[in-house]
């Protein structure tokens, strides 16, 4: 546990360029935000949602809009929009948080804008330009500063999605397609706290993802299949599922919505990006971070016997940041 606790410690420090000041693109907010929320007591959920969204729009005349500002409420759709009928989405993850000084920054938006990018181009969907998908996070983030929580209390978590919004019959592209960004501050993903060891239990029945698939793609159809698995665990008392691999059932691919990383000494694997894991950015910062500190990082197949036998085990993603792995469940032992 020692690792991940000094991995969590910095994973959002990266380097000076790793995170993007939002004052280079708004002004500074105060350090104690004004909205009534119970700073203390934040979940991961929509209690405290941000009243702001971000919403731009695609059509094949004009390309993307230069999106506008609204008050966070109901999209406007047809029950034939190609979204609600095949699926067309993707979103990304991300938080803005308040710093020591009390600036508002944001981790590697970048990152995100080349993710959601290339989802874009897998599920044959207009990518918004990657300044505009930039510009549009800071601009959510200014426009609901207030609901940025005081350094150590949480982070306000953003959800930027693209959906093919037009209405269509036939199987095929939207004619016009809806980005939008809408926020809520939150706390730790996991029940327990951030801090708090979670259990996991090895999935032995369904798979995440096959090779020539989803699984690297942070694509919305991805995530409600995994329900069934993770509710059942959770049922049981774990916190979440981890999925092998759909070949051999041999090696660790991920859980439900995060990276899972093992050490043994001074050794530290995770599953290489083969196609079917999602590239997380809290992945690749976390590989930066353990190899500048003089650990040996291998992408590459972990079985789960090695798993069974490491001397640690966390998982990582921007909704759990780093948490630690108390124990894994497979065939009944633990």
């Amino acid at each position: 546990m020692q690792l991940q606790q000094r991995m969590r410690a910095s994973a959002h420090a990266t380097s000076k360029t790793s995170r993007r000041p939002l004052l280079c693109r708004a002004q500074a907010a105060a350090t104690t935000p004004k909205v009534s929320v119970d700073w203390d007591n934040l979940g991961f959920g929509l209690q405290d949602v941000a009243q702001t969204m971000y919403v731009a729009e695609w059509t094949a005349e004009k390309g993307w809009d230069q999106g506008t500002l609204k008050p966070y409420g109901p999209l406007q759709m047809m029950p034939s929009a190609q979204v609600l009928n095949y699926g067309q989405s993707v979103f990304e993850g991300m938080k803005a948080q308040r710093s020591a000084a009390g600036n508002i920054v944001l981790f590697r938006p970048d990152r995100n804008a080349a993710r959601c990018a290339a989802g874009a181009e897998r599920l044959s969907m207009p990518p918004l330009p990657h300044e505009q998908f930039v510009q549009a996070v800071a601009d959510t983030v200014r426009a609901n500063a207030d609901y940025v929580p005081p350094l150590g209390k949480g982070s306000l978590y953003l959800r930027p999605l693209l959906l093919g919004s037009g209405p269509i019959l036939g199987l095929g592209p939207a004619p016009s397609y809806t980005f939008t960004v809408f926020a809520a501050a939150v706390g730790a993903y996991f029940k327990g706290g951030q801090l708090t060891p979670i259990d996991l239990i090895v999935e032995e029945h369904f798979h995440r993802a096959a090779p020539g698939g989803m699984g690297g793609t942070k694509a919305a159809g991805n995530y409600s299949p995994v329900l069934v698995t993770q509710l059942a665990a959770k049922k049981s008392n774990y916190a979440d599922v981890v999925y092998l691999d759909a070949k051999t059932d041999t090696y660790l691919e991920e859980v439900s919505s995060c990276n899972i990383f093992v050490r043994k000494g001074t050794t530290i694997k995770t599953p290489p990006l083969s196609g079917t894991i999602l590239p997380g950015v809290t992945r690749a910062s976390i590989i930066e971070l353990a190899r500048s500190r003089g650990y040996e990082v291998l992408e590459e197949k972990v079985s789960i016997t090695e798993a069974m036998e490491a001397d640690e085990i966390f998982t990582t993603g921007t909704a759990v940041v780093v948490c630690s792995v108390g124990s894994l469940t497979y065939r009944g032992d633990k």
